[in-house]
């Protein structure tokens, strides 16, 4: 859970159970460093609205389901999962 090592600081901080809204007018600004740019956890859980976190481990969560593409990387990349039978798999790209 990298991603949201950034805010590991403002989750040990909250109170908890605590709202979408609580969180954010607290850290709203914290900002997350992505593969593709950076957000801030405002703009993560603007998607989230009227939630309520009973545990640090739920806002993390719920932070990470809530992050868009820009926290992919490299999309359709992967390394480790063979190409299942019946697919054609991806194009090979040579780095």
């Amino acid at each position: 859970m990298r991603l949201v090592r950034d805010a590991e600081e403002t989750f040990a901080a909250q109170t908890f159970p605590t709202t979408t809204e609580e969180f954010v007018e607290e850290h709203g600004e914290t900002e997350l460093e992505l593969p593709n740019g950076a957000s801030t956890l405002g703009d993560v859980l603007d998607t989230l609205p009227n939630e309520e976190f009973e545990t640090e481990e739920d806002a993390r969560l719920a932070v990470y389901s809530a992050l868009g593409e820009g926290a992919i990387g490299r999309k359709g990349y992967s390394d480790r999962d063979a190409t299942c039978l019946g697919e054609d798999g991806h194009t090979v790209v040579s780095l």
